[in-house]
């Protein structure tokens, strides 16, 4: 039964609030996530802004069109540094995700880290070799993507 980190680092033009801003909207999260994943929030009345405590609830397709409920809890906020969430109900036995948000020169360097471990043991590391770390890859350069065509990509 393994456990794995994913993490990710990318330079966005712009400022630390307008950064903040959109990655801290719980309504961002379907436009930064690919249209295959079938991402739908369930929660309703989410506020404009993520707070310590605030349970997303939301419908996934993660793997082979499989509808399946996420439910998350942002557990820390940090305005203008970083947030973490973590799944409370889902496809992982543990995910805990790090979103760290910092000024550099020209823009803002946002690095994300996900520690995670898949269910089913032994069968979940194989998962996770042949299928699982591809995703998180394609998901994220998703993201990076989506982030640069609304920020610009800094260089």
């Amino acid at each position: 039964m393994g456990f794995y980190q994913y993490k990710q680092t990318q330079k966005i033009q712009g400022n630390i609030d307008d950064v903040w801003n959109f990655i801290s909207s719980p309504a961002n999260l379907k436009k930064i996530t690919p249209d295959y994943m079938g991402f739908d929030i369930t929660s309703g009345d989410l506020p404009e802004k993520m707070y310590a405590g605030m349970i997303i609830c939301y419908k996934v397709s993660p793997l082979f069109g499989i509808k399946m409920n996420w439910l998350t809890e942002i557990t820390q906020v940090n305005e203008k540094k970083f947030f973490i969430d973590e799944q409370r109900v889902g496809p992982y036995k543990i995910w805990h995700h790090q979103h760290h948000i910092e000024p550099t020169e020209g823009g803002v360097l946002m690095t994300d880290i996900v520690t995670y471990q898949p269910p089913m043991g032994f069968m979940g590391s194989i998962a996770n070799t042949l299928i699982i770390k591809n995703k998180l890859n394609e998901i994220f350069d998703y993201r990076r993507n989506v982030l640069n065509e609304i920020f610009g990509e800094l260089k």
